[in-house]
């Protein structure tokens, strides 16, 4: 269901709001990208941590969600993140890849990137594997998309 939804519509939600575009995914791997904007800059005029912080987080769920099976969703158990340079304007890039798939918990690592290909900010994410009966709410709130 949530590899069909990504192939339909693409982002949803927030990653919407934000103008985010998945331009690439397949089992372990995404690609996610936005345009950096003055809308999105902190008080020092560079765009706000969080805003990598969703970027990579939306990269490395995609990635990690679409290797699973078609009975198993996700949840993210620890997310953390280095910003390593700042960047105000021009198109951002997050490519994420899962390290390790276990039975119940995942490693995904993430580079950020600017449109010059320097590394702006790297993150990793723990994910835990929901199955069936875990699983059940985030396909009930899969099938509410709209």
């Amino acid at each position: 269901m949530y590899r069909e939804r990504l192939q339909k519509t693409g982002p949803w939600g927030l990653a919407e709001t934000l103008g985010m575009t998945i331009e690439h995914f397949e089992p372990g791997l995404a690609r996610v990208s936005m345009v950096a904007a003055p809308r999105f800059h902190n008080p020092v005029g560079t765009v706000h941590g969080g805003v990598y912080c969703d970027l990579a987080d939306m990269a490395m769920g995609v990635a990690f969600f679409s290797g699973l099976a078609d009975d198993e969703a996700m949840t993210t158990l620890e997310l953390k993140i280095n910003f390593l340079r700042p960047v105000v304007s021009g198109p951002i890039v997050a490519e994420a890849r899962v390290v390790a798939k276990g039975k119940t918990t995942g490693l995904v690592e993430c580079d950020v990137r600017d449109g010059q290909n320097r590394l702006l900010a790297r993150a990793s994410s723990t994910c835990f594997i929901l199955t069936a009966e875990r699983a059940a709410s985030a396909f009930a709130a899969m099938k509410s998309w709209q």
